[in-house]
């Protein structure tokens, strides 16, 4: 596998909101970083841009929200359309993520401890721990 050094982000794609979280891939660890605001999914891409600016991660991973039964949803066709146009963007590497299962855990997680935008940023997390636990 290819070696992948620095930090990574984790987009947690929605229409309103996408989570925004970064990792390091030597801790294998990751924390929310921003909520951004989408316009039915258009992100202001310059705010993005800045971000990647600021970090210049070496890899980016997006969540793929498919259906139960391994279909493509209207939702994971337009995160594969966002993370088509961050990689277009910015040059670097987007990998897609099956994020059902990190979406359940964070939807556990929630009804108890978070509100509000956090939402958001607690499933980019998680789905950029699912990606780095398949490192191995």
């Amino acid at each position: 596998d290819m070696e992948i050094k620095g930090y990574v982000f984790g987009f947690d794609f929605g229409l309103k909101f996408i989570g925004l979280a970064v990792g390091q891939t030597v801790t294998r660890t990751a924390g929310g970083l921003a909520t951004l605001k989408a316009r039915n999914g258009k992100p202001n891409w310059l705010e993005i841009a800045s971000i990647i600016q600021d970090y210049k991660p070496a890899a980016i991973v997006v969540g793929l929200p498919l259906n139960m039964d391994d279909t493509e949803s209207d939702m994971s066709i337009k995160a594969r359309k966002f993370a088509q146009e961050i990689e277009r963007r910015s040059g670097i590497t987007v990998q897609m993520m099956d994020e059902r299962l990190s979406s359940w855990s964070a939807n556990e997680v929630t009804r108890d401890s978070i509100r509000g935008g956090e939402i958001h940023e607690k499933s980019a997390c998680l789905i950029l721990e699912s990606w780095f636990n398949e490192l191995d």
